[in-house]
């Protein structure tokens, strides 16, 4: 470490582990609860947001899809009004584009009427039951035999938030390590040992907010091995540039298989105007696989080794084989979307496309874990799963965290 980021000679108060969006929200949460805490945020790589955060669809859910009184169905709610808070008072680009869940068939609207009283349960705002006349009222090149409008749905740069939330810990007294990989954490006496590939750090507690690495992160630091993460790789296309008239106004998505936590394609139109189609969702031969062609041997062993990844593609291989058609085609990908969205059938699509990689909890009986999962061992807090929607959740899930630990630290009798 550089002797400006060197820390001090009795370590820190809390050390936070990860610097997408949730990590920066923990830290943030913890320095407007107690002014003055020495922070410290360690992350692997050079910049923030550099992982989901910097590679999602951009959308703040309104938290339709949640099983209420779950976390996701609780946090989400909450989350995204704090972020509409948050860019609003910041002056940070974002806006209400408006959400439509498109049923194409009368299975579908029987799938659409469970989504429209989950909705109800968790409390979103302004959900509205639109019959098939109705839709190109919101989305006017839309088909479908029903929808469900979602208008508190919206759309905004969440590595623009990460970034602002980096100045504001910085200009706040926290220290913000980049480029610095976290590789384990042990206990000794009352302070953690934070481990690092640029030597050690000291703190009283510990949360951890690892994404993809979550699992190897908190199975060497002391938790336990399940659940474990098994990465799908997400591809989008985008439309390419035209002057006419935007396919949509917002966001239109299909009924999700109500046994995946993935929503399907779908189509976005994204802050900054383009419009994406997609994501698949395949898994992907690395942690970070970007690129289609990388290749982690390490990942593919934890993989290959976790009998829930087995258990999962003998369930799923009806889906498998769906999501290696997109894979090949784009066509097959575009002809998806153009189902609810015909009019996309007649747009060109642009050269390249983008990727991320979704980090998804899988037990080893096989079952997709769909919630947040939130782990806890003396002197840490890990976080073992927050996928979609944990970007809009953030400042809510970091609420829930730093009310964890503190929680902790009242039963260990330190203030």
């Amino acid at each position: 470490m550089s002797e400006k980021q060197r820390p001090p000679e009795n370590g820190f108060d809390i050390a936070v582990v990860g610097a997408g969006i949730v990590g920066l929200a923990v830290a943030g949460e913890i320095l407007r609860r107690r002014p003055g805490a020495r922070i410290v945020l360690l992350e692997r790589e050079p910049e923030v947001a550099a992982h989901q955060t910097g590679h999602n669809s951009g959308v703040i859910h309104s938290g339709i899809y949640y099983t209420p009184g779950s976390l996701k169905a609780r946090l989400c709610v909450e989350g995204a009004a704090l972020m509409y808070e948050y860019c609003e008072q910041r002056g940070i680009p974002h806006e209400r584009a408006g959400k439509l869940i498109v049923a194409r068939t009368k299975r579908e609207v029987e799938g659409l009427r469970v989504l429209h009283e989950r909705g109800i349960a968790n409390g979103v705002p302004g959900l509205r039951w639109l019959e098939s006349h109705e839709i190109p009222e919101v989305e006017p090149m839309c088909v479908g035999l029903a929808a469900l409008h979602s208008p508190n749905t919206g759309i905004v740069d969440y590595a623009e938030v990460c970034r602002r939330l980096e100045r504001e810990l910085r200009e706040s007294g926290a220290t913000v390590l980049l480029g610095t990989r976290v590789e384990r954490i042990d206990r000794s006496g009352d302070r953690s040992i934070v481990r690092t590939d640029r030597g050690e750090v000291n703190a009283g507690w510990v949360v951890t907010c690892a994404g993809l690495w979550s699992d190897e992160l908190s199975r060497r630091s002391g938790a336990e091995d399940n659940p474990r993460i098994v990465p799908f790789r997400g591809a989008y296309l985008h439309l390419a540039p035209s002057d006419a008239e935007p396919v949509v106004r917002g966001m239109v998505y299909p009924v999700p298989d109500p046994d995946l936590p993935f929503l399907g394609v779908h189509i976005t139109r994204h802050i900054g105007g383009e419009i994406s189609i997609g994501p698949t969702a395949f898994v992907a031969g690395a942690k970070d696989a970007y690129r289609i062609t990388r290749i982690s041997a390490r990942d593919l062993w934890s993989l290959a080794s976790w009998p829930g990844t087995w258990r999962v593609a003998r369930k799923f291989w009806r889906t498998a084989f769906t999501e290696i058609r997109f894979l090949l085609s784009r066509r097959a990908m575009r002809s998806a979307a153009a189902e609810f969205v015909p009019e996309i059938r007649r747009r060109a699509l642009a050269a390249h496309g983008a990727a991320g990689v979704r980090a998804q909890a899988v037990d080893r009986d096989g079952t997709l874990v769909d919630d947040f999962v939130i782990s806890e061992v003396p002197g840490a807090t890990h976080v073992r799963n927050a996928p979609s929607p944990a970007a809009t959740s953030a400042f809510a899930l970091a609420r829930e965290l730093v009310d964890r630990f503190e929680r902790n630290l009242g039963a260990a009798g330190r203030p």
